[in-house]
């Protein structure tokens, strides 16, 4: 699924397929992923040759590794100033966790 968007991001449309796969990870696969790259207008023989070769594999587990050396352990997770927020990621929780900091950075 990562590499599939790694494809689409190369042809500009990487949160035209992010949001989709996301909405259905119950059927991933290689027909689905035909699928989107058809009604995106993506290259399929692109796209499945990319997946075959393991184009992006590289890339995903850079990135995979870069999460779990900052503490990423699952989706979502937020970073404020550097520091993993535990708490709630709802949209009032979220803002009052920058104004905090926003205040803490502020005050010496």
């Amino acid at each position: 699924m990562v590499q599939t968007r790694g494809v689409a991001a190369a042809q500009g449309r990487f949160w035209q397929m992010h949001d989709p796969l996301f909405e259905n990870q119950e059927r991933l696969s290689e027909a689905l992923y035909s699928e989107l790259a058809e009604e995106l207008g993506l290259s399929q023989t692109t796209l499945l040759q990319a997946l075959e070769e393991g184009e992006y594999k590289v890339r995903v587990r850079a990135d995979f590794s870069s999460g779990v050396r900052s503490g990423v352990n699952g989706t979502p997770t937020f970073f404020i100033n550097g520091t993993r927020h535990d708490g709630p990621f709802d949209y009032e929780t979220l803002v009052e966790a920058l104004r905090e900091k926003a205040v803490s950075r502020a005050t010496p």
